[in-house]
Parts: C-alpha cells; structure tokens; sequence
C-alpha cells in the first residue's frame, strides 16, 4: 500500500498505561492510582503501579520505535508527575522525566506529539470535585501553560484531551473507570467542563507558541442500528448526536446539539457566556480514536439517551460469531471502521485534517521460540490502513495513523488482561518481543521510502 509522501506513521501510549513508578521522585496520586489500588475495580487485581516500566526503560522503548521506523509518538503527560497536587509547586523530577523523553525521541529522529490529558487527574484535585467542579478547566488550562512553556521549544504537535465522551461516561456515569462515580446526572456537566478546558489549553498553547499544531482525540465509531426497525433508526440517530455530534458540533459550529441542551434539561450543564467561543479556538487537525462499530438499538431505560449499544464484554479470548471475528475485549472487528468516520468528517464537518490517533485490536498472544505470530492483528492493520488509503482516495483528509499500541500495556479495567501491543511485553521480567504484526507495520513504513 502507497501512502502521501508526507502521510505520517506513528504509534501512541498513554502515561499510567506504562510508565510505572507510580510514586517515585515526587509523583503524586491519581484518581488511577487511587482506583486501581480499590478492591475490586481491576480484573486480577492489576494495578498501573509498575505497568511497562517506561519510566525507565524509555530509552529501550524509543529503540524499539526507530527499529520499526516510526515517524512519531503520541505519548501522555501525567498531570500528578509534574504538579503533585494538581497546582502549585512543580516538581522538578517529574517534568524533566519528559523532558528527557523529547530529547531522546528528537535524538531517533522520531517527532515527539504531546497529549495532555488522558484520563489521570491527580487525586488532590478529585479531592476538590475533579472534573464536576468548573474549576478544574481553568486549573487544566494552568498545566498545559507549564508544559507548554517548558516544552514547547521542541514539540509542536499537541493534543489537549484523550476521548472526552469516555472520561465522562465510564468515570463518572458507569463508574468502571476512575473516579469511579456511578451518577448519570453528572456526565453531561462533566463534558462540558473538560471541553471548555480543551478550549482554554488550545489558547494556552498558541499563546507559548504560535507555531504549535494543536488538536483534540475524539473516540468517533461507526454507529448502525442493530435492526431496520424504526426504533432502532431513531435510536442511532440518538447515539451520532450524543456520542459524536455533542463533541464535534461545539468544536466546529460553536454550539452544542439541540438536544444536548433541551432533550437532557434536567441533566444540563451550566453554559456560562463565552463558554462556547472557548470551546470552538480553531484546530489545526482532529484525532480518531476508533476500533470498532457500534450497533444500537431502542432502550426505553436509558433515560435522556433512549438508546444502547450492543456490545458484548470483554471476552477471555478472541471468538468468531456468525462468521464475525471479535477481539479479547469482545469487539466486533469491523474493517470499513476508519473510512467510514473520515468520510463521515468530510461529509458533515467540511473535510478537516485529521490523524488515526489510536487504532488497533486485542488478541490472544504467545511467544512461541522468541517470536510472536499475532496473524489476526497483522491483517486488523491491513485492512483498517486499507480504508484509510480507500478514504485517501475519495479526498479525505487525512494526514496520518497511529497505531495502539506500541507496548502491552496496562488496559484500565481489564489489568494486563488485554494486548493490543506491536511488541509483547512479559509483565513479570518487562521482555520486550516484536510481534508479526510490529514486523509487518516496519515493512509497510519502510516501503513508503
């Protein structure tokens, strides 16, 4: 497969996923770090605190990554690492850890791309209500200024959030993540207030430099009803206006969805004057993130949605089902997934540019005589990046791919259960092993040449 020239290849992690070192040098607690330490919330009783131990061993990592020929990593910043207590007083071992990061992916000559937020609040914020508690825009706003300020001479690829929707829904709704809160009324206060942080942080960064490219990463799926049924048609309608059209519609119209305001009016959050002017600060590009379809249908018992998703739950291993394959997290493999959202993007939101900010899929893996055959990974690649170039093809704009994940990490809720890494990871010994898949991903980059 040919790519653009300038079409960019890349993988992306995010910080409690890997790095470890969970209270090393002055970190301080996240609400992940307080979460994963809860019985019962992790499967096997998992916790980040060692994860991938990047933290020290990201030098062996980025050698990995020049090894596949990586043009760029998406890598997280975690807000405790730095600012132990959310504000105040930075701590100085934690903000050169990045610093050292940047420089040793500039030195492989691999384009560091900063997300800023991906899930680990610190728990002294939490402590002050987290993201229900307006102030935490403004408080987040204040961290990107710092990072901005003493990163910003090497990196100019930036995105504020990592999935807004899921923050919301599953820390604050479902409570399967961190906090951990099961209150629904709270979710559609708490989008609202990570999205005017969003908007805030996006002026922060062009005010440290005007150069920046500054993006967001949205989880944006496939939504199809899971019958012809009416209901079922109305019930995806439902689903595109919460799940994708209450993110993207303030970003690039400056409003959120009527229904986000009027249909939820006892759910509503509190829009202040500005707030939207805030939120829609132009972007350079948007971030996919996007592994499988959702398939919907009518739920009188969702209220306020009136829909749900059929999705099975994470499953021990990979199944197949009336000739469908699914992943270990029991996600439908559907390949048609990236070119149906980046026409999608073209279609309703005026063509943007765009990047696949995380892809990719959880199987089964052994190492088997020091090699890994993950067969079912390596063709997820190549027919998602197929849709990708078929999507090229049609006028996407679509500027780059980013492969979930280099590593095996740390998969929230499921533990080390789960592998979605291009190289394996022995959690008890940290060997690394390339699998098939990261061996075909380094021959697909390299032919681009």
């Amino acid at each position: 497969m040919k790519f653009p020239q300038d079409f960019i290849f890349g993988a992306a992690a995010s910080a409690y996923q890997i790095e470890g070192a969970w209270n090393m040098d002055g970190k301080g607690e996240s609400i992940w770090d307080r979460f994963a330490h809860t019985s019962g919330k992790i499967r096997h009783g998992d916790t980040g605190d060692t994860a991938c131990d990047f933290y020290h061993r990201y030098k062996d990592d980025i050698a990995l990554m020049k090894e596949l020929g990586l043009h760029a990593y998406r890598f997280s910043i975690s807000w405790p690492r730095v600012l132990p207590e959310g504000r105040g007083a930075i701590n100085p071992k934690g903000l050169d850890f990045y610093k050292r990061l940047v420089d040793e992916l500039l030195e492989a000559g691999i384009n560091p791309c900063v997300n800023l937020y991906h899930w680990d609040l610190p728990q002294a914020l939490q402590d002050q209500g987290g993201w229900l508690n307006r102030d935490c825009a403004a408080w987040f706003a204040e961290f990107t200024s710092i990072i901005a300020d003493h990163l910003g001479d090497r990196v100019f690829d930036w995105m504020t959030l990592n999935e807004p929707l899921m923050a919301a829904a599953l820390g604050y709704a479902l409570g399967i993540h961190a906090p951990g809160y099961r209150k629904p009324w709270s979710m559609f206060r708490v989008i609202h207030h990570l999205m005017l942080g969003h908007g805030l942080a996006v002026n922060r960064i062009r005010s440290e430099n005007p150069d920046a490219k500054v993006g967001i990463a949205l989880d944006l799926r496939p939504i199809h009803p899971l019958s012809n049924s009416e209901k079922d048609k109305l019930a995806a309608e439902k689903a595109d206006i919460f799940m994708r059209r209450t993110f993207l519609d303030p970003i690039f119209q400056g409003r959120y969805p009527e229904t986000f305001t009027t249909r939820n009016r006892l759910f509503r959050p509190r829009i202040k004057d500005g707030d939207m002017e805030i939120i829609a600060a132009p972007l350079d590009f948007v971030g996919v993130n996007t592994y499988t379809v959702d398939r919907v249908r009518y739920s009188p018992w969702a209220i306020g949605m009136g829909f749900e998703t059929q999705m099975d739950p994470a499953a021990e291993e990979e199944y197949t089902r009336n000739g469908v394959q699914y992943t270990t997290m029991g996600w439908e493999v559907y390949p048609q997934v990236l070119y149906e959202i980046l026409m999608y993007l073209k279609h309703e939101y005026g063509n943007p540019a765009v990047f696949v900010t995380e892809n990719g899929a959880a199987f089964s893996d052994k190492v088997v005589e020091s090699r890994v055959h993950d067969e079912k990974r390596t063709h997820y690649l190549q027919t998602h990046l197929a849709g990708v170039k078929k999507a090229l093809e049609e006028g996407s704009n679509c500027k780059g791919y980013f492969a979930w994940t280099l590593v095996d990490n740390f998969e929230w809720a499921e533990g080390y259960s789960k592998r979605f890494g291009l190289v394996y990871v022995d959690h008890k010994t940290q060997q690394r092993t390339i699998k098939d898949s990261g061996l075909w991903y380094k021959k697909l980059i390299a032919s681009q040449k």
